[in-house]
């Protein structure tokens, strides 16, 4: 019964803080990822930008 309440102690101590960063890891994330396509797109746009200059 003694382990009950230390683990029990445990998740009122840190259940929290661990809930939050987990929330706030999949928020960041998608963010990320949202990120990471935008800036391959620039890559992208700028490259066809830089091979059309460099034709004419």
């Amino acid at each position: 019964m003694e382990h009950a309440n230390e683990i029990a102690m445990l998740l009122g101590n840190f259940g929290f803080p661990i809930l939050v960063s987990i929330y706030l890891l999949v928020r960041f994330e998608q963010k990320i990822g949202e990120l990471s396509d935008r800036v391959n797109s620039m890559a992208r746009t700028i490259e066809k930008t830089l091979i059309k200059d460099k034709d004419k």
